[in-house]
Parts: structure tokens; C-alpha cells; sequence
């Protein structure tokens, strides 16, 4: 068993060291030598965990997800019990922009993952599954939100799904300084308020 937990956390070790590689010098500079050296390890040494550049850009994608997902929970817990439907679409886009230290580093890995993808098939096919259980989850929210009548029965929640993910696109523009956080925020509130005005929500 100590020796599962140990490999485990190299692996981590590892997908860390590739997050700030591709943070601090971009996706040219994502070579497992440049990783290892990183990582504080030797190239052998890191092939012994990740034999290819693609298997280890996975596992860190993956890891990377993983904090996602518990920051979002982390945020529900504060929402307390049965937390409005906003209030949680808000959490899950704002964890998907680079708003702060954390979702940078998870945001930024994003972006070399689906430029990888554009070239590589199996990492195309996770990235596919991966954005399209994402893409439910929220869409899932959005016609519950319908049924309770949060919001208006003759919105379409496919468009309004597509429309809220479509948010997710200030990433672009926040990496490169063009709007700052607090426009980002305002935008994402003034949707979500437009979205749940008048259907009785409280």
C-alpha cells in the first residue's frame, strides 16, 4: 500500500511540474525532459511513471480536472444546503475562467490539452468524453432549474447551455489582459440575472 500512495504522489509530482512548465514557458517548452528537469527528476527516472509525452499530458489533465471538481464542491458546501441553481451554475463557470492562481494553472493546461488533441486521436477521443460529461452536467442544471421554474418554461436549455459555456471564451481575453476580472464577473452576473429574472426564484 505505501508504495501505491508513493507512486501516486510522484505521479502528481509529475503533472504539477508540467502544469507550471506549460504556466511559465508555454506549450513549446512541454517536453518530458523539460518536465523532469522540473520535477526535480531525471528523464529516466519520469518514464518510469509516464513512458510518453501524451500519457503523461493525460494524467496531468486529468489531475487537473480532479482539483476542479473539488474546488467546486468546496464552493457548494459554502453554498449550503439546497443552494439556488445560479449560485451554482455561477461557482462552475467562474472555476472554469483564470481568475485566480489555481484555475490558471488548470486553465492554462486546458489549452495545451485541446492543442494536443487537434493532433493526437486518443487524446482527442478523452477530451471529447471529458468536455461532453462537463457540457451535460451544466445542461442537466439548466432544465431542472426549467422544471422548478427558476427559469422560464419557453427557454430552450440546449441554447442556454451553449450560451452559458460560451462564457467560458473570456478565457482568452483574460489571459491576454484585454478585460479584467471584475468585467469577466459582471458579464457572467448580468447573464445568470437575465436568465432567472422574473420566475418567482429565492
Amino acid at each position: 500500500m505505501p508504495k501505491q500512495v508513493d507512486h501516486r504522489e510522484r505521479r502528481e509530482a509529475i503533472a504539477r511540474a508540467l502544469w507550471r512548465v506549460v504556466e511559465q514557458r508555454g506549450v513549446t517548452h512541454l517536453t518530458v525532459r523539460e518536465v523532469a528537469r522540473e520535477a526535480g527528476f531525471s528523464h529516466g527516472h519520469l518514464q518510469h511513471y509516464f513512458a510518453t509525452r501524451a500519457e503523461m499530458l493525460s494524467f496531468a489533465m486529468d489531475f487537473a480536472s480532479e482539483q476542479t471538481s473539488l474546488r467546486v464542491a468546496r464552493g457548494l458546501e459554502e453554498l449550503g444546503d439546497r443552494p439556488h441553481p445560479r449560485d451554482v451554475l455561477r461557482l462552475m463557470l467562474t472555476e472554469m475562467l483564470p481568475l485566480h492562481a489555481d484555475t490558471r494553472a488548470t486553465s492554462r493546461m486546458s489549452a495545451a490539452y485541446v492543442l494536443e488533441a487537434l493532433h493526437d486521436r486518443n487524446i482527442h477521443a478523452r477530451a471529447r468524453e471529458g468536455l461532453a460529461q462537463g457540457r451535460a452536467l451544466v445542461e442537466q442544471l439548466v432544465r431542472q432549474a426549467v422544471a422548478d421554474g427558476h427559469i422560464r418554461p419557453d427557454r430552450d436549455p440546449v441554447t442556454e447551455t451553449n450560451l452559458l459555456l460560451a462564457l467560458t471564451g473570456f478565457t482568452t481575453l483574460l489571459e491576454l489582459d484585454v478585460i479584467e476580472p471584475r468585467e469577466v464577473l459582471t458579464a457572467i452576473d448580468e447573464h445568470l440575472d437575465r436568465l432567472f429574472t422574473g420566475n418567482g426564484a429565492g
